[in-house]
């Protein structure tokens, strides 16, 4: 009886942990819907209040270090000023549920006001957690200088940072 129930009990906590990607992924494409209409806020919560973003690449609006939830708030209302949209191909974990590390594949694009394509990039997103929330994130861009090409076209449509 007690190798039955040491079976059942692994094979829930196996499938229990195969559960967690397919459940943030459904989270966080729910909160990347609301963001691409310009609603950063049920994304923003999942950020803890000393929250770091290290983005390093480039010469841009969004490059440096983004801390706390506030320049975290910063960083979205430019990437919602910019008109970015974006989506969640692929989540992988590992770590203690309540250690969680994330690697999210986000594919983002952006387009003119006239619907010209002006942007188009790929992503990796390592995201650390801390009990459930945010402490610290990487992005990794697939081609740097297309985010540098984005920001030259965004200051000719006179769309500026946010500070």
């Amino acid at each position: 009886m007690r190798v039955k129930n040491f079976v059942l009990g692994f094979g829930v906590a196996v499938a229990g942990r195969a559960l967690i990607p397919q459940l943030l992924l459904l989270k966080f494409a729910r909160d990347v819907r609301r963001l691409n209409r310009g609603d950063y806020s049920s994304l923003l919560a999942a950020y803890s209040d000393n929250f770091v973003l290290h983005f390093n690449e480039g010469e841009h609006r969004w490059s440096g270090d983004w801390e706390g939830r506030a320049g975290m708030e910063r960083f979205l209302q430019n990437f919602t000023a910019a008109r970015i949209q974006g989506e969640i191909r692929m989540i992988a974990i590992s770590g203690p549920p309540w250690a969680l590390t994330l690697w999210v594949r986000f594919d983002d694009r952006a387009d003119a006001p006239d619907g010209t394509r002006i942007y188009e990039n790929r992503t990796v997103l390592v995201l650390r957690t801390w009990w459930g929330k945010i402490v610290e994130q990487d992005d990794f861009y697939a081609d740097t200088q297309r985010i540098s090409a984005l920001e030259h076209k965004l200051t000719e449509l006179n769309i500026h940072p946010v500070a």
